[in-house]
């Protein structure tokens, strides 16, 4: 194991570079994955097209790109993990990945019609795996700068931080495509594609901060010496599990509900668009709504977390998870899918804070290796990706409706409540 350099534990400064990066990349996941790139994906591709002989509808092909980025990453991230873990090389490793999503996103101005389309998928899939491949070196970092006990408050600082800073910079960009012509454009597509330009320089431009303020390693161990180390970690993680019967009940529970968390994230706006027509306008209201209150969301599950531990918050999350599901099923105008936003807003920024910081809580507690630990998760996270988009995309494209798609998620929730029950947290931490 690599030797940290000294450096004070809850250090302020550390922590506030540390959330920071949340400010800085919650750009990525909300105007690229979530908000926009959707929405002018399924615009610029044609509804049913031949691949291969292969029919697809644009949106189960959004959703089989999802799928195949993220099976890409389910394999790199241990490799890379172990490398960084290995050789001392998080941070430097977390700045690779950020210059890579960020360039990736300026690139998609290239994106332009289904002539570019190879252009659109290439941006997307490296701006995604720099996104997530950046995760696990900016997540392994939460029990090395903060005590356990302030996990559960970091760990919301850093998604509330990026939920205040990517609606600042969507509401911008929305207000850009909607008056494209006081900002001098000349349609709202050449508006949009610059809007993948600023969260580019806006993701590449705010870590800096962060980069600059967290802890580094020394290291004089060459990276080829530790190709292989990332895989050997997974694997002795994968052999603790058979002892840590919690830790492996805990990982299979998140496998599921983070399968219905991620595709719920990834497809909502595109069935905002295509099952209830919502413009330009709606879009704001929806994501300000979702954004907003997920801030807050972040703060309160943190709060019930404190009051009822982590195992309760959890799972009320995941119940009221399972809710969305079945009423986006029946959804029939705007202003009941105004609803459901307003709950997953409440529950989004809740589910992904407290899942970190369960995790961080159940691991062996006298560890020293969270990077393979937060590795592991990781990979658990990107599969669980591949499972949700895969059959969210499988289902739309074999009924033709997103709406049974959305139904079929709520079944990912459910296994993710029973198997949960099972957990027993630390005695004093999350139970």
């Amino acid at each position: 194991m690599v030797q940290e350099e000294n450096f004070q534990l809850n250090n302020p400064k550390v922590i506030n570079a540390w959330a920071m990066f949340d400010w800085a990349n919650s750009v990525y996941y909300l105007i690229i994955s979530t908000a926009i790139f959707p929405v002018y994906f399924t615009g610029i591709v044609d509804d049913h097209f031949l691949i291969l002989g292969i029919p697809f509808s644009d949106t189960s092909f959004l959703a089989f790109c999802i799928t195949s980025v993220y099976l890409v990453l389910a394999f790199l991230s241990p490799i890379l993990s172990g490398i960084a873990d290995y050789g001392g090389n998080k941070k430097r490793f977390l700045l690779a990945f950020t210059l890579l999503g960020s360039s990736a996103c300026i690139c998609l101005w290239g994106f332009q019609n289904m002539g570019t389309l190879w252009v659109g998928m290439t941006g997307y899939a490296l701006a995604t795996i720099g996104a997530a491949g950046g995760l696990v070196f900016y997540n392994a970092f939460l029990p090395e700068i903060v005590s356990e006990d302030k996990y559960d408050a970091v760990s919301a600082r850093g998604f509330a931080l990026g939920y205040i800073g990517s609606v600042i910079l969507l509401v911008f960009n929305l207000l850009m495509i909607e008056k494209f012509e006081v900002f001098g454009f000349t349609d709202k597509a050449s508006a949009t594609r610059i809007a993948f330009v600023t969260v580019g320089l806006w993701w590449m431009g705010f870590a800096q901060y962060t980069i600059r303020n967290l802890p580094g390693n020394k290291s004089e161990k060459p990276i080829w010496k530790s190709i292989n180390k990332g895989y050997t970690e997974i694997r002795k993680v994968f052999s603790a599990l058979q002892g840590q019967v919690d830790l492996k009940n805990f990982l299979l529970s998140y496998l599921f509900y983070n399968a219905g968390v991620q595709t719920v994230i990834y497809m909502a706006t595109v069935f905002a668009d295509k099952e209830l027509h919502f413009q330009t306008v709606d879009l704001i209201i929806l994501v300000l709504i979702i954004q907003l209150i997920g801030a807050m969301g972040a703060y309160f599950f943190a709060w019930l977390s404190k009051k009822y531990k982590n195992k309760v918050a959890l799972t009320v999350t995941l119940v009221i998870w399972a809710m969305i599901c079945v009423l986006a099923s029946f959804v029939a105008d705007k202003a009941q899918f105004y609803i459901i936003g307003m709950f997953v807003g409440l529950v989004l920024g809740g589910v992904q804070s407290l899942s970190r910081a369960s995790y961080a809580k159940i691991i062996p507690k006298r560890t020293t290796d969270t990077t393979s630990y937060f590795s592991f998760y990781d990979v658990v996270e990107k599969c669980s990706i591949v499972i949700g988009t895969f059959s969210f995309g499988i289902i739309e494209n074999i009924t033709g409706s997103m709406r049974t798609s959305a139904l079929a998620l709520g079944i990912f929730f459910l296994v993710g409540i029973l198997l949960l029950r099972r957990v027993h947290f630390r005695t004093g931490t999350a139970e």
